[in-house]
């Protein structure tokens, strides 16, 4: 019997994610990546195949809070691409979890959108 490694179990849970949501001009795809220091977040727009709006904790004005990729940051975060996404327009998204599962860090990020003003 073949073992299948985490790497590979999480890239076909990205793919099975990935065949049902896409991202459009009105309603792009809103996708948060953890790493083991830092968040990623963006807005993409899958039909066009470009990012419409990026943030990440190695922004200039976070930069200075030093956020690390926990709870606590995925809810300054949140926000802060909330804001960012109304100013550019967008209130409505689709939440790409990127095969994470859907509780701590990635849940407060998704409540923390939600509360600046995203819909999803």
């Amino acid at each position: 019997m073949k073992t299948v490694t985490k790497a590979r179990l999480l890239q076909n849970r990205r793919w099975r994610i990935r065949k049902k949501i896409t991202g459009t001009a009105l309603r792009p795809r809103l996708c948060v990546r953890f790493t083991a220091k830092h968040i990623y977040a963006q807005a993409i727009n899958d039909d066009a195949g470009a990012t419409l709006v990026f943030l990440g904790s190695l922004d200039a004005e976070l930069r200075k809070q030093k956020l690390k990729a926990n709870i606590a940051s995925a809810k300054v975060l949140g926000v802060a691409f909330a804001l960012k996404a109304k100013a550019a327009g967008i209130a409505s998204v689709v939440f790409d979890r990127c095969g994470a599962p859907y509780h701590g860090k990635v849940k407060t990020f998704a409540d923390a959108a939600r509360e600046g003003g995203l819909q999803f």
